[in-house]
């Protein structure tokens, strides 16, 4: 086995042994990638050591050469976000002159809740029921709050 064909480093002819030994390796470790369907990692440098190897864990899956940023978009997609309602929420809070921790207290909800709510997120129809009570007005004023349902068909 000559250095050029393969481009593998270069082992003294004055010991059998070791050529036999380096033999077994680099099969081994060409044979393992391929099972794990890894391409196996060889230098492109002709003049090598004899006592450098590329170790099996420098083989690299095909699977991990793909970047994320790829597959992000696709994970985007299939993640729909729900659609944004515009309400009167913020409206009918600064005219009761609450802040949005005043409501969220008394409606028993989180501040983030309030904030989610106002810039037009979709919430429970338990959640819609508290912040109703809290700003004083019925369960029929729902629609002009909140606007038409989308559920209702």
């Amino acid at each position: 086995m000559t250095a050029t064909s393969k481009q593998e480093p270069p082992i003294p002819a004055d010991d059998p042994v070791a050529e036999v030994v380096a033999d077994e390796a680099e099969d081994t470790e060409a044979q393992q990638a391929t099972r794990h369907g890894k391409k196996p990692v060889t230098a492109s440098v002709a003049t090598v050591p004899a006592a450098a190897t590329v170790p099996a864990a420098a083989t690299v899956p095909a699977a991990a050469t793909v970047p994320a940023a790829a597959t992000e978009p696709a994970a985007k997609a299939a993640k729909a976000k729900p659609a944004m309602q515009p309400n009167n929420v913020r409206k009918l809070r600064q005219a009761a002159m609450m802040s949005k921790a005043e409501l969220a207290r008394r409606a028993g909800v989180s501040p983030l809740t309030i904030d989610r709510v106002e810039s037009g997120c979709p919430c429970r129809m338990d959640t819609k029921r508290k912040i109703l009570e809290a700003l004083g007005l019925k369960p029929e004023a729902r629609e002009q709050v909140f606007g038409p349902d989308i559920d209702q068909g």
